[in-house]
């Protein structure tokens, strides 16, 4: 074999090779940004872990030791402890965890906080819930326990104090 019939094949080698992991490339990129597209925020999974409880009922002043009913901030210290964020136990004292954020800037896994029900004085927080994204939120009050909500409807609207991002 002469030097140039072993610089040709060097070289169709080296071509092949980088078409070949170049087609590698090209076909690996999209899945792995297919993936990191579709990846869910832990606000998502949060809200997700959540909804698993719909209908588990309402306890005003519910211990966190159980899952068979949960008042309003007992039911965010359980959903958000399960992914590690250790919340303290009542709604007053949530509301001064994490930053703030406008209504305008939700996003899933945000707390939410109202004034409402026997307690609510218009500035006081007594009632958390979740944000769930799309203007709905996951909480617990009276019947018929944890429940999905409009954000922007009813009560919900009227008693929106703020709220805060503690992911």
């Amino acid at each position: 074999m002469n030097f140039n019939s072993l610089f040709k094949k060097v070289i169709s080698v080296g071509i092949v090779a980088s078409i070949g992991f170049g087609a590698v490339a090209a076909f690996e990129t999209p899945s792995v940004q297919a993936a990191s597209a579709t990846a869910v925020s832990k606000g998502q999974q949060i809200v997700n872990y959540g909804k698993q409880y719909m209908g588990t009922p309402y306890d005003f002043g519910a211990t966190t030791t159980t899952t068979k009913k949960f008042d309003c901030s007992s039911f965010m210290k359980h959903i958000f402890g399960h992914y590690g964020v250790d919340l303290p136990r009542t709604s007053a004292q949530q509301s001064k965890e994490g930053k703030y954020v406008s209504k305008s800037n939700l996003r899933a896994g945000d707390l939410i906080f109202f004034s409402s029900g026997s307690r609510a004085n218009g500035k006081n927080v007594t009632h958390v819930a979740v944000y769930a994204g799309n203007g709905k939120i996951l909480h617990t009050y009276g019947s018929p326990g944890v429940t999905v909500s409009d954000l922007n409807k009813g009560n919900w609207k009227r008693t929106y104090l703020f709220a805060r991002r503690v992911l």
